[in-house]
């Protein structure tokens, strides 16, 4: 028998390599993209009403951790259309109700949760074709965005307006909760 090839982890009880990993993740229930479709609608039509801090509270606090790919897309789309039809000078202090409510720093860790998501969303280039193109400018290299999407600035300019007044009210203990939570909106 060869020794050296004999994983002893497998013997010890106590070993990572026996632990069950599954334990540690929450139980997620499933949502389909109806459901979030509905729920989109219903978040729409509160902008339309003029409640957009009951938007905002109903977008995040119903966020689909057990959908797929198509509707945390929609409910991305939905909660970036929710933040930019909010006024600059009206961020800080929902912000701060939000905070002082029952359960408001895990709302605002799902917020900065789908603030880097956005973040990263718009920053990817669409169908297929990159959006980064080099331009000369007198012997040097510039690259420079091309307008990705529709609006790609304007929702990186948003985003990173309520990043900043987010680390204000929640601190940048929200960025390491939000870096090291499994569960991904």
């Amino acid at each position: 028998m060869n020794w050296r090839t004999i994983n002893v982890d497998l013997f010890d009880p106590e070993s990572p390599a026996n632990f069950d990993i599954s334990s540690l993740l929450p139980s997620i229930p499933s949502v389909s993209a109806s459901e979030v479709q509905t729920l989109s609608s219903q978040i729409k039509q509160l902008l339309r009403g003029g409640d957009s801090e009951g938007a905002l509270r109903g977008a995040l606090e119903n966020a689909p951790y057990g959908g797929d790919a198509q509707a945390k897309d929609v409910h991305l789309a939905t909660v970036v259309e929710t933040l930019q039809s909010i006024k600059q000078s009206d961020m800080s202090p929902m912000l701060s109700r939000i905070y002082g409510s029952e359960g408001g720093p895990e709302t605002l860790d799902v917020l900065m949760k789908y603030l880097y998501k956005g973040m990263a969303h718009t920053s990817q280039p669409s169908s297929g074709r990159s959006s980064i193109t080099p331009q000369a400018t007198g012997g040097f290299s510039q690259i420079q965005s091309r307008g990705g999407g529709e609006g790609g600035g304007q929702a990186m300019s948003v985003l990173l307006s309520w990043h900043e007044k987010l680390v204000e009210i929640a601190g940048a203990g929200s960025i390491v909760r939000v870096m090291t939570d499994r569960r991904t909106v």
